[in-house]
């Protein structure tokens, strides 16, 4: 429905954007997550026809619209800031692109109360948007989006400004509404929770590239660079070089001489130098240290912080002078395990993500 033929964009001598290619299916939610200044934002307003293209070719429903005005095009953007008109009260600010479009008195008025409801917030229509909290105000900047029934929606970092609580709700809401009109989205964040929960593929942006797509899963467990690896979810980062390979298994030892096993899945060779990344809720505590399997890396650490989470609880060990952080659920009264204790723990050699430098 969407592609992005290796589209370029420079500041001046600035490279921002750099051979960006992306397709795009109809319905699909997807996420472009990056740090800031990646570039990301700027690829979505060159979509929306705010940032014009230095080469390449965009795409939509067939029609190339690389050059046309933002107002020629089947989009619906949601700005981060909303971007709501101060005098306008709702019902004006959902039905603006409306008007602008020239469409009937009735028209208007039924899309208007039709996309009101879908954010629940049939009885505020004649609220000006100071009357409105932060999450209300951006259910209107959605509406207004989805009320010209674009082909595609374009959302810029919308939740950035609303609180954790607040967020949460939101992600639920544009995702069910997204699935309920099966619209196609475009999503921009840097926050890898959210990109994680809503999208359907997600695409990696660094220095302006993209450096890695796929679903939240992929992205999440096979990431293939160490940007990626870092980036997405938490993980303990040990480098170290492969001394042996026993059973389609590495035998990695680190630069601080610990040596443990990872699963060979990319062929790697002996003598071989290795980012070896272990996500934190991987790692348990073991109960019963004298049954030792082959399948499984254990350590004896000591506990040097307990972080108290709510729902999880992380910690901080040590083992010489390294530091190896671990979060585990909590689980209530059986968190028993305390400062200064010394505990041995374990990850499955299946759990190693593994990337050569």
């Amino acid at each position: 429905m969407l592609e992005l033929d290796c589209v370029n964009k420079y500041f001046e001598k600035n490279h921002i954007v750099k051979n960006a290619s992306i397709k795009v299916s109809e319905g699909e939610f997807i996420s472009l997550l990056g740090p800031s200044g990646c570039g990301k934002t700027t690829t979505l307003r060159m979509i929306a026809g705010f940032e014009e293209v230095t080469d390449g070719k965009i795409i939509l429903n067939n029609q190339e619209i690389t050059n046309l005005p933002p107002f020629e095009r089947d989009t619906g953007m949601v700005f981060q800031n909303y971007a709501l008109f101060p005098h306008m009260t709702v019902n004006q600010n959902i039905s603006f692109g409306l008007r602008m479009r020239n469409k009937g008195r009735e028209e208007i008025l039924i899309r208007t109360r039709n996309v009101l409801k879908l954010i629940r917030l049939e009885k505020y229509g004649d609220r000006m948007p100071h009357q409105l909290s932060g999450g209300q105000q951006q259910r209107v900047a959605l509406a207004r989006a989805l009320a010209i029934e674009p082909s595609i929606l374009l959302l810029d970092e919308p939740l950035s400004n609303l609180d954790a609580i607040l967020r949460e709700e939101m992600q639920i809401e544009i995702k069910q509404i997204q699935k309920h009109l099966g619209i196609t989205s475009i999503f921009v964040t840097h926050d890898q929770i959210e990109a994680l929960a809503l999208s359907d593929r997600i695409f990696l942006m660094d220095d302006g590239k993209i450096v890695e797509s796929g679903t939240p899963k992929d992205v999440y467990y096979n990431p293939g660079s160490k940007f990626a690896a870092n980036f997405i979810g938490k993980s303990n980062l040990i480098k170290g070089n492969v001394i042996d390979i026993i059973d389609k298994s590495l035998l990695i030892k680190s630069s601080d001489d610990i040596t443990f096993k990872c699963s060979n899945k990319n062929d790697f060779k002996i003598n071989d130098y290795v980012s070896v990344f272990v996500r934190l809720e991987n790692i348990k505590f073991s109960i019963d240290t004298e049954n030792y399997i082959s399948n499984v890396n254990r350590l004896s650490v000591k506990v040097k912080m307990v972080s108290f989470l709510g729902p999880t609880i992380e910690y901080i060990c040590s083992i010489g002078s390294r530091e190896i952080k671990i979060s585990r659920p909590n689980e209530g009264i059986l968190s028993t395990i305390e400062v200064n204790q010394v505990v041995d723990i374990e990850w499955q050699i299946t759990d190693c993500i593994v990337i050569k430098n």
